[in-house]
């Protein structure tokens, strides 16, 4: 009933009287009014007018299922939301529902991770509250060959989304973060199940850095957040749903040609690599060059000493002058 009871607040464009809720629910006047003090304590702010009714002013940074499941509308990307106040990962809550045998696609929210998992199986801090922790869990019809450039997709929907939302100019650094003023904001974790030629599924994790204040120091160097760059609070879940929905129209466009080459020179244009001298480490050793650009399969083009050109489909790259490398 409390759901019910907000989606009408939300839904209203101004005051909605509580007969009008309680005939529309079917309920008493009295089950109305106590639905909305559950709200109010919630931390929802509804205002109430003698003789117009009640009115929602303002709503809570926290993430509620029924909510985002509103604001989405009727898209299809995303049939399930699921919001946990804690979780370990929701990398791998994603994970064991699809092992599950459901054939949905999801969206996972939480408050906070206890075990965040970035690149390389390193943690991602995850602040509760302060932070979007979040993971898609979807079933394209690809060639598994092709799943790693979905990575480069939702970092695309990202940096998009952030600069709608809060007018901040974030850059892509390839393959898996977006950083502001050579400090990370934000990692992009894609996991994927599939058989030789059939991709089961795959879960993008996307970890940012909103409303965070203050970082652990072994991390403060190199991390900042939204609201340090912006200087001031930004609303998590407008910037959610930003994110599904750029990432959707890029996504549905990236299955039908299972390339990045309707999409890559934005992303070049906002990949911090490319023009920039960069280190890859390698199993057996390092290599140094200058990035080129992203090519439309997603690997990284680097130019070399000797003049060849080389294409980098994975590896650990630091790009010159960010995050501590200077070499």
């Amino acid at each position: 009933m409390k759901e019910k009871v907000l989606k009408l607040l939300i839904d209203a464009e101004q005051f909605l009287s509580g007969e009008e809720m309680s005939h529309t629910l079917g309920v008493s006047r009295t089950a109305v009014w106590k639905n909305i003090n559950k709200l109010r304590g919630e931390g929802y702010c509804i205002e109430s007018v003698t003789n117009k009714g009640y009115r929602l002013t303002m709503q809570p940074d926290q993430l509620d299922a029924y909510e985002i499941e509103q604001l989405l509308g009727s898209k299809k990307l995303v049939e399930q939301v699921f919001v946990y106040k804690s979780i370990d990962s929701t990398n791998k809550e994603a994970k064991r529902k699809a092992m599950e045998g459901n054939s949905y696609t999801a969206l996972l929210l939480s408050e906070e991770q206890t075990i965040g998992i970035g690149r390389r199986g390193r943690q991602w801090v995850s602040k509760k509250g302060a932070g979007i922790y979040m993971s898609l869990l979807l079933r394209p019809l690809i060639k598994p060959i092709n799943a790693s450039m979905i990575t480069l997709v939702a970092g695309l929907a990202v940096q998009r989304a952030i600069g709608q939302i809060t007018g901040l100019n974030s850059q892509i650094k390839w393959p898996n973060d977006l950083v502001i003023r050579n400090k990370k904001i934000c990692g992009i974790l894609t996991e994927m199940s599939s058989e030789m030629d059939f991709v089961n599924y795959v879960v993008i994790g996307i970890g940012i850095n909103v409303n965070n204040q203050q970082f652990e120091e072994e991390i403060q160097e190199v991390a900042t957040s939204l609201s340090l760059e912006g200087g001031k609070i930004y609303p998590r879940k407008g910037l959610i749903i930003q994110i599904i929905k750029e990432f959707e129209q890029l996504y549905h466009q990236f299955l039908k040609e299972e390339s990045l080459q309707f999409m890559i020179d934005s992303f070049n244009n906002q990949c911090i690599n490319v023009g920039k001298g960069v280190k890859v480490e390698g199993k057996d050793q390092n290599i140094i060059g200058n990035a080129i650009r992203v090519t439309e399969e997603g690997a990284l083009l680097i130019g070399l000493e000797n003049g060849e050109e080389m294409i980098i489909n994975a590896g650990e790259v630091s790009v010159r002058g960010l995050y501590g490398y200077v070499d």
